[in-house]
């Protein structure tokens, strides 16, 4: 899921990965790379702080499952993480395929999205989605999809710019009980 929240001297949400001006390009050096076993610490505080900004608890055995997913070559979940210059992690993306049998095709999801506010408008996210858009070309996906809020204006702003909305609506039922 990508991140919105209510901004709090307005009704328009606002979004970790979206700046308050149009993004620039990000400074010569920033990088982006999968992250490594020495990432973790820097990980854990943009993974807290997405978890944070959906209010949804962040404890350390979720971080560590989480992590534990992203440092697994055989599991599905792969991650991003955006460097500035100095190298340190400033923006994090979480994807994984997922097959379209109507379309015969196999698309990337990206489920998580979040840029340190320190970064935000720095071109972080950009570096973040151009890097997912070759990914997804090296990887023969047909799309990569994500979901947002109806009401997160300022990140649809940027994801209008970049993908193409479409007219689906998404539901989560929960398992039956045990």
């Amino acid at each position: 899921m990508t991140s919105d929240t209510a901004a709090s001297d307005t009704t328009e949400p606002t979004d970790p990965t979206t700046p308050s001006a149009p993004s620039a390009p990000a400074p010569a050096g920033w990088t982006v790379r999968a992250p490594a076993e020495a990432d973790f610490e820097a990980w854990r505080e943009l993974f807290r702080g997405y978890c944070a900004f959906y209010r949804v608890p962040a404890p350390d055995e979720k971080a560590g499952l989480v992590w534990s997913w992203l440092t697994d070559p055989a599991h599905e979940l792969d991650g991003l993480l955006v460097r500035d210059a100095d190298g340190t992690p400033v923006g994090l993306a979480h994807y994984r395929p997922f097959v379209r049998p109507l379309h015969g095709a196999v698309a990337g999801f990206l489920d998580d999205l979040f840029v340190a506010p320190a970064a935000r408008g720095s071109g972080a996210v950009d570096l973040l989605l151009a890097r997912l858009r070759e990914i997804a070309a090296e990887r023969g996906w047909n799309a990569v999809r994500w979901i947002t809020a109806e009401d997160n204006y300022r990140a649809r702003g940027l994801y209008d710019r970049v993908a193409t909305r479409i007219p689906f609506v998404t539901y989560d039922m929960p398992p039956a009980e045990a």
